[in-house]
């Protein structure tokens, strides 16, 4: 079955022997020759969710061909499954469908299924090869690309996890269709994101595509994946296991990692607090004397015009912010490191925000 409206992209991650392809496209689930190439062998795990399910999963078993044994695991939906007694179960079918090195995992869903399953495939037999098909905006311009696997803990986001790249990464950009407008508004969080740290033009291009996004355009929507995996590819070949520029990559994340574990995963969207979390780092960053006004206020424009939160929630005081914030992956011998913008465009990490500087600014900025 092949898809005749436009030829997928190829972009790759590269990671000298374990590099890898992400392949961009409509149409691509039902073809086998964008998938079969990366299995290890016949043994196929798709873990997906109760949502995913009725809509892709079939679709996706089509593209596997007739002479694989392929099992199937549907897990429940939202970030309150991301734990290790999901990743359990998945471990649980592997063992009880007798799969050996040699098998493949199949991570049909957005970033909650797609980190587990990263996460069990790492550990399951002490590794073996799994495959990325992200069918949220989120998961398609970010969480899919460059082996982060991992799940939560309650004091924690992704405090429990591995780096296991996958064989290679299918966007199916059709599957956009049935994401809904919250859900996609916090894709753009992530899109937004990349234009902030890295690309001032392709940030001035989303200002002037963001209705065309939300509208689901197709041509904008693809030229935006395909710009975000391409920053995100570069990045992560420059520093697979974030000792240094990868960490750029989580801007207004420390700010919004408190938001999401202080509110109950999945209340928040991780996008949400994460788009919340930008324009948090975009005030420090003028308090600090690095950004003007004009551009936190295009900051704050652009993540608006998302359909994106610009307040906190109410019933987080100064205290719960940094609590959270101290607990940060990023953080070495106690030291809050955050990202922070120099300039539209280009992000830096800080270590060194006077405990005042940032008292000031999480008491004065917005509650809702």
């Amino acid at each position: 079955m092949s898809d005749s409206r436009n030829a997928p992209s190829t972009l790759e991650v590269a990671l000298g022997s374990r590099s890898y392809p992400i392949h961009i496209g409509p149409g691509l689930l039902g073809d086998p020759r964008w998938l079969a190439p990366h299995l290890a062998g016949r043994q196929v795990m798709v873990v997906t969710n109760e949502t995913v399910a009725p809509l892709y999963l079939e679709r996706l078993r089509q593209g596997l061909g007739d002479d694989l044994d392929v099992r199937e695991l549907v897990l429940s939906d939202g970030e309150a499954t991301k734990t290790l007694a999901s990743v359990e179960r998945i471990w649980d079918a592997l063992l009880a469908a007798g799969f050996n090195r040699r098998c493949t995992l199949i991570a049909l869903g957005g970033g909650v299924i797609g980190d587990m399953v990263g996460f069990a495939a790492a550990c399951y037999q002490r590794g073996v090869a799994f495959v990325q098909v992200p069918t949220t905006l989120l998961a398609q311009v970010d969480s899919s690309v460059g082996g982060k696997t991992g799940v939560n803990h309650p004091r924690g986001k992704n405090m429990i996890g591995a780096f296991w790249q996958p064989r290679a990464v299918l966007v199916d950009t059709d599957t956009l269709a049935t994401l809904p407008p919250r859900e996609l508004s916090a894709g753009l969080a992530e899109v937004i994101k990349y234009g902030l740290i890295r690309d001032a033009d392709f940030l001035a291009w989303l200002e002037a595509e963001m209705e065309a996004l939300r509208g689901l355009d197709a041509a904008a929507l693809t030229r935006a994946i395909e710009r975000s995996c391409a920053l995100k590819a570069e990045i992560v070949a420059e520093d697979e296991t974030e000792q240094g520029v990868r960490a750029l990559l989580n801007l207004g994340h420390t700010f919004g990692h408190a938001i999401e574990a202080h509110q109950g995963y999945g209340n928040w969207l991780h996008g949400e607090a994460v788009g919340t979390g930008m324009l948090m780092a975009a005030e420090l960053s003028r308090q600090l004397g690095w950004l003007s006004d004009a551009e936190v206020a295009r900051t704050r424009a652009i993540i608006e015009a998302a359909g994106l939160p610009l307040a906190a929630p109410a019933s987080m005081g100064v205290e719960d912010f940094l609590a959270i914030m101290r607990l940060d992956k990023k953080n070495l011998d106690s030291r809050l490191r955050l990202i922070l913008l120099r300039t539209l465009g280009e992000a830096c990490i800080h270590d060194a925000t006077p405990p005042e500087t940032l008292a000031d600014l999480l008491e004065a900025f917005p509650r809702r």
